[in-house]
C-alpha cells in the first residue's frame, strides 16, 4: 500500500507507473511461518523472546513510527511494504539512518522481506508478529482486518476509516482482536499524553469543571503537500500519491488532521477511555474558497460542524486551510463549575480564577509513549485495544464531512447502518478511480444543498 507523510513534510514521488500486481524486490518467495502460529505465541516466534516488526507504509509517518517502535529493546524491523518501491527504497533508508545515529542498527534485520504493490501488505503480514500501519486511511480497514486475522497485533495511524463501510469492518476486526487477546494501538497520541491523562482525571474523578456542557475544538493551519501529476501516471496511482486531497483516500483533512481534536471532545464527554464516545448528529458548512486549482483534488478547505451529543453536550469543531489566516490547534471544554483549556492544561472557575494548571517538566514523548505501552501490553498480555474510540472518532470526522458536503443534518445511526463505500470496487492501479477528473483535468466540488448525503442518493 502507499505510505503515509505527515501533512507538512513533502517529498518527491517517483514517475514510472506501476501494475498492481505485488512484487518482490529480491525475487525471493516468502514464507507465512508466523501466521501458523497460535496466538499465545505471536509475540515469541519459534521460541524467540524478539517481536518481530513488520511496516506498511514507508513515508515520513510510517519512518517515524518504525524508529519508535524500534526504540523499545526486544523487537526487529524484519519487513517492508509499499505502493511504491521509491517509496520503500527511501523509507527504509531513513529508518536505517535514524537507527545507526542511535546506536541501535543492528535493530533493522530487513534483507528479503522487502514489499511493492497494493497487495503487498499480506506477504508482510504473514511474516511478522506486530504490524505498524502507516498507509492512507482508506486502506486501514483492510489492512487491519488482515492483521487480525492473521493473529498479528497492530499499532496504526489515525483515521482509521473513511466511512460506514471502513467504520464498520474496524469495530468487526476489534471484537476479533479481543477475542484472540491481540493487542492494538492507534495514533491519537493524546491519550497517551500526560497533560490530557491528568485533565481527564481532573474532570471525571475530581469533577473539577462540573457537568460538561459545551466543547470548542480547532485545527486551523495551511495546506500541506501537493504532487503534481506525472507522464505515464494512471489516475488510480495520481490519486494515491496525492491521497491527502481526495475524500476516499483521507477523509478530507477533517479526518486527515482535525480528527485528534474531535477524539479528544470524544473522549471527555463520554468519559469512556476504553471506547470514547461519538455525537448523534452532525450538521455544519464548509467548501473551498483559496486559490487552489480544481486539478489538484477534491477536499474542501473549511469545515464548521455543530456535533450533538446524546447527553445533550455541543462541539463546535472548525478546521481550515487558509494561508496567512489565524492558525489554532486547540480543544476547550465547558462545565458548569469551570473551562478546561487542552492546550496548556488549565482549568479556570467562571470568574476566571485558576483552578488547576499542568506544570510538569520534561514530560515523555506520547508518540514515544504509545509503542512503549504497546509492547509492555503485548509482553504481559494485558488487554490493550484502542481500536474502538479509533473507530467512533474517525467516523465522527467523517460524518463531519457528509454534513458539510451535502449541507444537511446527518444521524450517526443511519450512517452506520447505511454501511456507505466511498472506496473503490478494485484495488489496482489500472482500475477505475471512484473520482475522475473532467476533460480540463479539473475534479468537481461537493456542492451543499446539492450533493447528495451517500444513503440518500
Amino acid at each position: 500500500m502507499s505510505h503515509e507523510t505527515t501533512p507538512h513534510s513533502p517529498s518527491s514521488v517517483g514517475s514510472d507507473p506501476l501494475t498492481n500486481r505485488r512484487k518482490f524486490i529480491t525475487g525471493a518467495a516468502a514464507v507465512a511461518g508466523a501466521a501458523a502460529l497460535p496466538i499465545e505465541l505471536s509475540a515469541q516466534v519459534a521460541g524467540s523472546d524478539e517481536i518481530k516488526v513488520g511496516l506498511i507504509g514507508c513515508g515520513g509517518r510510517g519512518s517515524g513510527a518504525a524508529a519508535q517502535t524500534l526504540t523499545v529493546d526486544g523487537c526487529r524491523l524484519i519487513a517492508v511494504a509499499d505502493a511504491f518501491q521509491d517509496r520503500l527504497d527511501g523509507g527504509l533508508n531513513n529508518i536505517k539512518g535514524g537507527m545507526e545515529k542511535a546506536g541501535r542498527g543492528d535493530r533493522v534485520a530487513v534483507t528479503d522481506k522487502k514489499y511493492v504493490g497494493l497487495d503487498a501488505y499480506k506477504e508482510l503480514i504473514d511474516n511478522v508478529d506486530l504490524v505498524l500501519v502507516a498507509t492512507p486511511p482508506g486502506f486501514r480497514p483492510i489492512h487491519f482486518e488482515y492483521a487480525v486475522n492473521a493473529g498479528k497485533h497492530v499499532f496504526m495511524e489515525k483515521p482509521v476509516c473513511v466511512d460506514a463501510w471502513g467504520y464498520n469492518k474496524i469495530v468487526k476486526a476489534a471484537q476479533a482482536a479481543d477475542e484472540k487477546g491481540l493487542k492494538v494501538v492507534v495514533g491519537l497520541q493524546r491519550h497517551y499524553q500526560n497533560v490530557y491523562r491528568e485533565a481527564f482525571k481532573k474532570v471525571h474523578e475530581e469533577g473539577m469543571i462540573g457537568d460538561i456542557v459545551s466543547a470548542q475544538a480547532w485545527w486551523n493551519g495551511s495546506r500541506p503537500w501537493i504532487r503534481e501529476r506525472k507522464p505515464g501516471q494512471t489516475e488510480m496511482e495520481y490519486q494515491i500519491m496525492n491521497w491527502y486531497h481526495f475524500a476516499w483516500l483521507s477523509g478530507d483533512h477533517i479526518s486527515e488532521q482535525h480528527v485528534h481534536n474531535i477524539d479528544v471532545i470524544n473522549w471527555f464527554v463520554s468519559g469512556n477511555s476504553e471506547k470514547g464516545g461519538h455525537p448523534v448528529t452532525a450538521q455544519g458548512l464548509g467548501g473551498r474558497c483559496t486559490r487552489e486549482p480544481l486539478s489538484v483534488g477534491e477536499i474542501f478547505d473549511h469545515h464548521f460542524v455543530e456535533f450533538r451529543y446524546e447527553n445533550g453536550v455541543i462541539l463546535n469543531s472548525q478546521c481550515r486551510h487558509a494561508k496567512g489566516a489565524m492558525p489554532k490547534v486547540a480543544e476547550e471544554i465547558q462545565g458548569t463549575e469551570g473551562t478546561l483549556y487542552l492546550q496548556n492544561g488549565k482549568i479556570v472557575d467562571r470568574k476566571g480564577a485558576t483552578k488547576w494548571e499542568y506544570r510538569e517538566r520534561n514530560a515523555p514523548n506520547p508518540y514515544q509513549v504509545e509503542h512503549d505501552e504497546l509492547h509492555a501490553a503485548i509482553r504481559n498480555k494485558t488487554p490493550l485495544n484502542n481500536a474502538y474510540y479509533g473507530a467512533n472518532s474517525s467516523f465522527t470526522s467523517a460524518l463531519g464531512r457528509i454534513a458539510t458536503y451535502s449541507g444537511q443534518q446527518v444521524s450517526w445511526d443511519e450512517a452506520v447502518k447505511s454501511d456507505f463505500n466511498i472506496g473503490p470496487k478494485d484495488y489496482a492501479f489500472d482500475a477505475e478511480a471512484p473520482v475522475k477528473p473532467d476533460a480540463n483535468g479539473n475534479y468537481a466540488l461537493p456542492i451543499p444543498g446539492e450533493t447528495k448525503v451517500p444513503w440518500k442518493a
